[in-house]
């Protein structure tokens, strides 16, 4: 299997010519509906209907799911659109310019003509991320997690009558009901408060501990004084191997927005491919990202030891994310 190399291509069409379970782990970010041309015959995001949208990216993710080793995870970040009075905006974006010079900004409209379908009505927030996430759950794969990044520095939007949209979804998806996940790999720092033991008025997660390693912590009220000496360097040694462990990762990632100075295009901040990709890839493994754009992802994944393979449609990105591997790893040299 190659690695460490992008391929110019339709994502589907290319994915078709890869062997069954090749990959550890995928990360991407697929094209939001109604975001932007991007100026690639071929490309995803512009369908007339968020119906076609998910249809389409259901047959895709299929594929990738073939691809996929059975102990494999996909983490897939997607936003949201709002329908508006002559076509659909986006909520938020990473960025708003392309190299074609066509866009769609937090307040205007998508392409002219385009008009809410179904029963979706102007100003309708269209629900793009979970329609997909069931769409996906119910082609079968397991719906395992839904993450919020949260963004400290959102897009401003013009907008009085709803709050400045400031998130997006990242789900976790698997194709078996037993997967590789490294959840020491991503674990942040203890919160002080949690670790004191007397924060827990049943004493479970001290006495949890205390079991585990088969210790006795003496509770009987004639012996307290005795043993307080004990009870109490027990409990402080607890509290250093919970503070040295640091506490399992929430599902509300505050990451700031980070562009590339090369990329007209929405970009990860590499902290979100980076904790996917210790969760989800074991050291050595090979990640894929079947929208590879700046090339985020494999550069993440190069620095943490893994390899990759990008996929992207656009010969123009493909471009600028050869230059920036070049650059930040002394590839391609």
């Amino acid at each position: 299997m190659i690695k460490d190399v992008i391929i110019n291509g339709d994502a589907l069409e290319v994915l078709k010519t890869i062997p069954d379970q090749s990959f550890h782990c995928v990360v991407t970010s697929p094209p939001f509906w109604g975001l932007r041309d991007y100026g690639v015959v071929g490309q995803m995001g512009l369908e007339g209907s968020p119906e076609e949208y998910i249809e389409k990216m259901v047959v895709l993710f299929r594929e990738v799911c073939r691809v996929l080793r059975d102990d494999g995870t996909l983490w897939l970040n997607i936003g949201d659109s709002y329908a508006g009075g002559g076509g659909y905006c986006i909520g938020s974006p990473s960025n708003i310019s392309s190299k074609t010079g066509k866009y769609f900004s937090n307040s205007g409209v998508a392409t002219k003509g385009r008009k809410p379908a179904g029963n979706i009505k102007a100003k309708d927030l269209v629900g793009i991320p979970w329609m997909l996430a069931f769409a996906l759950r119910a082609d079968g794969w397991y719906l395992r997690q839904d993450i919020i990044w949260s963004k400290p520095n959102p897009m401003p939007e013009s907008v009085t009558d709803r709050c400045t949209r400031s998130h997006e979804y990242i789900f976790m998806l698997s194709k078996k009901g037993k997967y590789w996940y490294d959840a020491k790999a991503i674990r942040t720092p203890a919160v002080e408060h949690s670790l004191n033991p007397s924060h827990f008025s049943d004493g479970s997660k001290t006495e949890h501990l205390i079991k585990q390693r088969g210790l006795k912590k003496d509770k009987q009220r004639g012996h307290s004084r005795r043993h307080a000496g004990f009870n109490e360097k027990l409990d402080s040694m607890i509290v250093a191997e919970q503070r040295a462990l640091g506490a399992n990762r929430r599902s509300v990632w505050q990451i700031s927005t980070a562009g590339y100075p090369e990329a007209h295009f929405a970009t990860f901040p590499e902290e979100i491919p980076a904790l996917c990709i210790k969760a989800g890839c074991p050291p050595g493994g090979l990640v894929l990202d079947t929208f590879f754009g700046s090339g985020t992802t494999g550069v993440v994944a190069k620095k943490l030891g893994r390899h990759y393979l990008g996929i992207e449609l656009n010969p123009g990105y493909v471009e600028i994310a050869n230059n920036r591997l070049k650059k930040e790893l002394g590839l391609f040299a």
